[in-house]
Parts: C-alpha cells; structure tokens; sequence
C-alpha cells in the first residue's frame, strides 16, 4: 500500500510540473503565437523588466523574464500560454497570455497571473 501511494505523490508531481499542451497546435500557427507572447513582452519591457497591472494586488509588477513555455491551449476564443518570471525580490510568477488569432495575425491581449510562488490563482474564460 506505501508503494501504490508513493507512486501516485509522485505521478501527482510529475504531471503538475508541467504545462498544459495541444499536440494539434503545431508548425506556424505555434510559432505565431510564442512569436506575438514575445513581441507583447519586449514591448512591456522597460529598463528590463516586464510591467503588468495586477488587479487582485492593486500593484503594477515589474517582472524579469526567466522562459517562455512550450506549452499552448486553446481556451474559448484564446490561445493560452504561459511563461517564468520573477520580481526583484526572487518571487516567482507563473502568467498566462491570451492570445488571438485575427485575419492570420496572432496578437496577445493581455497577461494574467495564473501563480505566485506555489500559489495558483483560478480565472475563467467564456466560451
């Protein structure tokens, strides 16, 4: 029985530690979107540091980019991807970017917060 429960703690690890991908997003349309989740990053850069208004806070973050993800969901009407940042402090954030897709062009609306440290925040998008 010990074993049966490490098995599923570390399952339970494993598939946490990964991001969430759809194999059926591939080839140009993947890259469009990691190429709009960078252009919308480099152009919220200043003096190094990525700047987003976190609503739940009431703090405009300035966050250094640590990776993009490979990952890519579709959600509603958006393409979700997420990318590593951390503040000056060492926090980490975890932010998901939405993007869309309009006339063949992939732009991101808007970064949310999705974790802080190894706290998950929930949102939902509407179908």
């Amino acid at each position: 029985m010990k074993i049966f429960i490490g098995i599923l703690f570390v399952l339970t690890l494993t598939l946490s530690a990964h991001a969430a991908d759809d194999p059926s997003i591939k080839g140009e349309r993947r890259s469009a979107i990691h190429v709009a989740m960078q252009k919308h990053i480099d152009h919220n850069t200043v003096d190094g540091h990525y700047v987003i208004y976190d609503a739940l806070t009431d703090n405009v973050l300035k966050l250094k980019l640590s990776k993009l993800h490979d990952g890519i969901v579709k959600k509603a009407d958006y393409y979700v991807s997420c990318a590593d940042f951390h503040d000056r402090a060492g926090t980490y954030f975890d932010l998901d970017f939405l993007v869309i897709e309009k006339e063949g062009r992939f732009r991101v609306l808007q970064g949310v917060v999705h974790k802080v440290g190894s706290v998950k925040r929930k949102y939902h998008l509407e179908s």
